[in-house]
């Protein structure tokens, strides 16, 4: 996906190419975790000061801040966020060691900054897209509701990126367990504070209702119209993501990934694979990162060659 790539290309098969160049994005990927817990763990934050660094702390900070304050309210106070500083240190340290939750961390914090870019750039609407405004004028009554719900759902986003918030009540399922389960650490021996907490945690929990739960329904919802998703323009962001990871078959923390100038070949293969002609492609490399040609041969690549690179490539990074 580099000038060098483009001009291999006229030596080289396209597949070959777009192989190789997944394979060093995967070797990347795999450097991603270790890299930023060693930036999170160094107490000198002033040689780190990479936005994307200090919202993923931040995040993991405010998931921290959250718990304790369900410790705090289950044993009868108010949750008022002053706690010892190593307790909220020991379970930031526990998030971060913990892949999966650091790797969705990284993910949000990376789609806010691809939010910024375009919302800069192409005055792409952060909460309010041209498809979700088409979809909260449906005449099917179920599908507005839910695009309604959408738009608030990410107005919430937009605001807890801004302050660097992850609500619990926005986690995947099995996220929100991994983070419940430091709760009886936290806790010191009170396992009835513990459960208590996670209880009121649960009570107030339905994946269904979170943002990318809210998406992923629209998406599935739309049928065959969900193609309109996967352009960025008119999808905004948050749904092209989703609409992405659900086409390609990825998680949607790694398409996320997949916009980052280091994983071009993997966006392109993502979009190739999702049933996206070579011509819209290109056409989201425009809007995503205007100064990257797709190499040439490209559309030689069929749509299960793409899907095939991309299975073999998760393998590799799940390993």
């Amino acid at each position: 996906m580099n000038e060098n790539a483009a001009q291999a290309l006229t030596q080289v098969p396209v597949e070959t190419v777009m192989r190789d160049e997944l394979a060093h994005g995967d070797a990347l990927l795999g450097t991603i975790a270790p890299i930023l817990r060693h930036l999170l763990a160094n107490d000198d934050h002033s040689l780190f000061s990479d936005e994307i660094i200090a919202r993923v702390r931040g995040m993991m900070d405010d998931l921290a801040r959250q718990l304790l304050d369900a410790l705090a309210v289950a044993g009868g106070l108010d949750g008022d966020g002053q706690y010892p500083a190593e307790q909220r240190e020991a379970l930031i340290e526990a998030f971060v060691a913990h892949p999966g939750l650091l790797a969705h961390a990284h993910a949000l914090a990376l789609e806010w900054q691809l939010t910024e870019r375009l919302e800069a750039r192409l005055s792409l609407d952060p909460v309010l897209s041209p498809l979700l405004q088409a979809l909260i004028a449906s005449p099917d009554a179920g599908m507005a509701a839910t695009a309604m719900a959408l738009l608030a759902a990410q107005a919430r986003y937009v605001q807890c990126q801004r302050r660097m918030q992850l609500p619990l009540a926005e986690l995947p399922g099995d996220l929100l367990h991994a983070a419940l389960r430091t709760l009886y650490a936290a806790a010191a021996g009170r396992d009835d504070l513990a459960s208590a907490a996670e209880t009121a945690i649960r009570a107030n929990y339905a994946e269904a209702r979170g943002r990318l739960g809210l998406i992923a329904r629209l998406i599935t919802g739309m049928g065959g119209g969900a193609t309109a998703a996967l352009a960025v323009t008119h999808g905004g962001v948050a749904m092209f993501l989703s609409a992405m990871a659900l086409a390609s078959g990825q998680e949607r923390d790694l398409a996320v990934l997949a916009t980052n100038e280091g994983q071009l070949a993997r966006l392109a293969l993502a979009l190739r694979a999702s049933g996206m002609k070579p011509q819209g492609v290109e056409e989201q490399f425009v809007a995503l990162h205007p100064d990257v040609a797709l190499p040439e041969g490209f559309e030689q690549l069929g749509s299960d060659h793409a899907a095939a690179l991309l299975a073999r490539s998760a393998a590799v990074v799940g390993a």
